[in-house]
């Protein structure tokens, strides 16, 4: 790696830690949160839904912002509207506001988070190509798993103390300051470099082909296929089973007042992420496909949610929760460099935010049917439906493993090969 690629990947961790070191404020407490500001279960899990909602309704139109409009725009635009939306949350909760009010808030965040998805990664894989780097992305998202672990640990502690030491409300206002400078940072240090936004063909018609690009390399392109309609069971379950856990170690913790404990517990989960960082390169070496890491983590995932449920004892739930964290954050580096070696540069903010869409969609539809199970047959069982549900992510990952691609083999082959006649990559 050349001077100006290491530089641009600092820069890449610096920006993505500014995604994630405010949102880990508030990952520990956020359904406390929603519960102290009136909201029953239902309600939270409803606001939290409409949060993922908003991924899904906004991910391809900010996507194309990305993708006419620039990178560094979509970063901006991100931090702003999630720094109002943050605002927002928590004057709902100082004043028990009504429903529809979270709803909006919530609304905002997962409109601002788009912004976000699939800019900051397309600028970093056009800027490496621009600087000359040909070398595997695996080791760079693993490098940011690992940094944004420790930064999710320190910011869930600090959270979680914090709204016991102060308020519920007060992380929500730190992670307003931290919006606020992310802001400013990425203005300072991020510069679109190898992409040139092209807008004198009108918006128009950029919107239908890049509409017609994200459908092409993406649900068109059947290995990208399978690993994202793989996503909604077991990260749209895996999300409910994060954030209902607060409540959830609360009850067999035996101490509501307890809110560092939950704030403890979601660090332990950031924790693992950094374990799953270092982990990438030793599964890379122990497992020949990519896919065969996936279908592992998923098969995890699913296990570690029925335990939760099936055994109903505070050490055993925090143990299949980091378990399960664990598996995630080993198999999102290596997802990411998959979906990375088969779609091109220009339509790539456009593929990624399809591919967040799509992954979101599972919060949407489960997250309120969850959370009223929870409401009508407890915690314990709404966690062995969760297992359930993400069990019918395998089957999906065991077809891309069928596709036999070049991303899926080797390690060292991060470069698309697209054959246009076919429209599709070709098979390795």
């Amino acid at each position: 790696m050349n001077a100006e690629s290491r530089r641009i990947r600092n820069r890449y961790l610096v920006l993505s830690q500014f995604i994630w070191l405010p949102t880990s404020l508030i990952v520990g407490v956020n359904t406390l949160f929603l519960l102290d500001g009136g909201l029953t279960n239902v309600e939270a899990f409803a606001a939290n839904a409409i949060y993922t909602l908003g991924l899904v309704l906004f991910e391809i139109p900010t996507g194309m912002v990305a993708d006419t409009w620039g990178r560094r725009t979509s970063y901006l635009l991100g931090a702003a509207i999630q720094l109002v939306g943050n605002l927002l949350y928590f004057w709902m909760w100082s004043t028990h506001g009504p429903f529809w009010g979270w709803a909006v808030a919530s609304l905002l965040l997962g409109f601002g988070y788009t912004f976000f998805s699939g800019a900051l990664e397309a600028w970093l894989v056009d800027a490496l190509k621009h600087a000359g780097y040909d070398g595997d992305l695996d080791p760079i998202f693993a490098r940011n798993q690992i940094v944004t672990g420790v930064a999710m640990l320190v910011g869930t502690i600090a959270g979680g103390f914090i709204a016991q030491i102060a308020a519920l409300g007060a992380p929500y206002l730190v992670r307003a300051g931290l919006q606020l400078v992310s802001f400013l940072v990425a203005f300072v240090l991020m510069k679109d470099l190898g992409f040139h936004p092209e807008r004198a063909t009108g918006f128009g018609k950029q919107v239908t082909t890049l509409v017609a690009a994200g459908w092409r390399y993406g649900l068109k392109n059947r290995p990208v296929r399978w690993v994202m309609l793989a996503a909604p069971f077991y990260m749209g379950t895996g999300i409910y089973g994060f954030y209902a856990a607060q409540p959830y170690l609360l009850d067999l913790f035996g101490d509501q007042q307890a809110i560092g404990v939950a704030g403890i517990a979601a660090a332990g989960i950031a924790g693992t992420q950094v374990a799953g960082g270092f982990a990438v390169p030793y599964l890379r070496r122990l497992f020949r496909r990519r896919t065969h890491i996936l279908i592992a983590c998923a098969a995890l995932t699913t296990a570690s949610l029925v335990v939760m449920g099936l055994i109903q004892n505070f050490a055993v739930v925090v143990a299949m929760l980091v378990l399960w964290a664990v598996a995630f954050s080993a198999s999102s580096p290596v997802r990411q460099a998959y979906i990375n070696a088969l779609i091109p540069s220009r339509e790539r903010a456009t593929v990624l935010s399809f591919d967040s869409m799509v992954s979101s969609t599972g919060g949407v539809v489960f997250q309120p049917i969850l959370g009223r199970v929870a409401d009508t047959a407890g915690y314990a069982v709404s966690y062995v439906v969760s297992g359930a549900i993400a069990f019918f992510s395998l089957p999906f990952l065991l077809l891309a493993r069928r596709e036999n691609v070049s991303a899926d083999r080797s390690a060292s082959d991060d470069a698309p090969k697209y054959d246009e006649s076919v429209r599709r990559p070709h098979r390795g």
